[in-house]
């Protein structure tokens, strides 16, 4: 994938909102074609209509088939995969004694299997092409143990070890994954007016920034420091 992404095609897991939405303008607005993928239709059809017609497609990311229905899709309208953003994810805070089994296989399923499945259905379109980026974006929250927040840490730190094996066996193939972990981000999941006082969030659009760093670069691992946003540190190699 070329340091410019005018032109490339990247698809967009959780597109709907947040850092998913966010990434979606910013890959628009840096020439690159993003692929819309989401739950909410309604959310990812608007976005599209938004961004000059971009390809939005329904998408549970937890269902095989659907996954791979999406990559379909996308070959169809443009031919190819250049890229996969992995955002889809859900959070939840329990302490270890009050996990609910049931929810925690879900989230397992959400976090960790779904972006495995995405990253088999783009494989063959990538190897084709000789060449391909994928970005998971995992939690600042795996750095640090906190009581209270065991199930969701787990998962992504799950996603980071896939994405460091991951790159290690992909990597003869031209094809990069890299990591990168946000720090508190403004969406959905957390709200600025939530937080404790002097923890402040960043913006979906810093974190999605920082994507697209990963997605020029191919860089093995992007942690956005804690603290005030840094103006100059998502373009930052």
């Amino acid at each position: 994938m070329s340091s410019d992404l005018s032109g490339q095609v990247v698809i967009v897991t959780g597109a709907s909102s947040g850092i998913g939405e966010a990434t979606a303008r910013l890959l628009r607005e840096s020439g690159a074609h993003p692929v819309l993928a989401a739950r909410r239709a309604d959310k990812i059809t608007s976005l599209g209509k938004e961004l000059d017609g971009a390809l939005a497609v329904p998408t549970d990311v937890t269902d095989p088939g659907q996954v791979h229905a999406l990559v379909r899709a996308t070959i169809e309208r443009f031919g190819r995969v250049d890229g996969l953003v992995n955002n889809a994810g859900a959070g939840a805070f329990y302490r270890l004694d009050a996990i609910d089994p049931a929810e925690f296989l879900a989230m397992l399923n959400l976090n960790v299997v779904a972006p495995v499945t995405a990253i088999q259905a783009v494989l063959p379109s990538m190897r084709a092409a000789g060449r391909g980026r994928v970005v998971n974006v995992s939690s600042g929250a795996t750095l640090r143990p906190m009581p209270g927040n065991a199930i969701y840490p787990a998962t992504k730190t799950a996603v980071n070890w896939l994405s460091e094996v991951g790159r290690l066996e992909l990597a003869e193939e031209n094809i990069q994954i890299s990591l990168v972990l946000p720090f508190v981000t403004d969406t959905e999941f957390y709200k600025r007016d939530d937080l404790p006082t002097g923890l402040e969030a960043h913006s979906a659009e810093y974190v999605g920034r920082v994507i697209l760093r990963a997605l020029r670069t191919g860089e093995e691992r992007i942690e956005i420091p804690r603290g005030p946003e840094q103006p100059d540190f998502p373009d930052s190699v």
